[in-house]
């Protein structure tokens, strides 16, 4: 762990539970992860634990298995896509991962209110889960429209 010695932090103990993988990676590069990134990632991932934790639940049937199915890769594009975001190498990166986030955590939210429709899950946890990805969209949403507003501010050209 010659990058931890090399940040003065030999001999402290640093697990994924307490700084998380990307906080490890922030730490080892001489970054530190903004705490708000780091509650969203954990958020984001909380959110496709518990869609995965639903599906799991849901009846085996032909429509069953087919919603089961996109609605894990849409929670999960939604965790891994925000994920990205936050390793973005540039402001354009940034925007063009955080808008598949939202892309994604808008799907989730289409297949859960299908289940809610079809009355196929519980209500409450769907009802939830629909609150959740909501929030999520709406602030992967402002978060584009910010670093798009900050990066016209400093006159970067970014593309809508």
């Amino acid at each position: 762990m010659a990058g931890f010695a090399a940040l003065g932090l030999r001999g402290r103990t640093f697990t994924s539970k307490t700084v998380g993988a990307a906080g490890a990676r922030s730490l080892l590069d001489g970054r530190s992860m903004n705490p708000k990134t780091a509650e969203l990632q954990q958020r984001t991932h909380n959110f496709f634990l518990r869609v995965i934790k639903l599906c799991e639940t849901l009846p085996e049937s032909p429509a069953g298995r087919s919603i089961s199915g996109q609605l894990i890769d849409s929670a999960g594009g939604t965790d891994s896509n925000y994920r990205a975001a936050c390793r973005a190498r540039s402001t354009k990166e940034f925007i063009a991962k955080i808008g598949v986030a939202a892309e994604e955590a808008d799907e989730s939210k289409g297949w859960l209110q299908a289940l809610l429709g079809a009355n196929m899950a519980s209500r409450a946890e769907l009802q939830a889960l629909i609150q959740e990805a909501d929030e999520l969209v709406s602030i992967f949403t402002a978060s584009a429209k910010t670093a798009k507003q900050n990066a016209a501010a400093r006159g970067s050209r970014i593309n809508n």
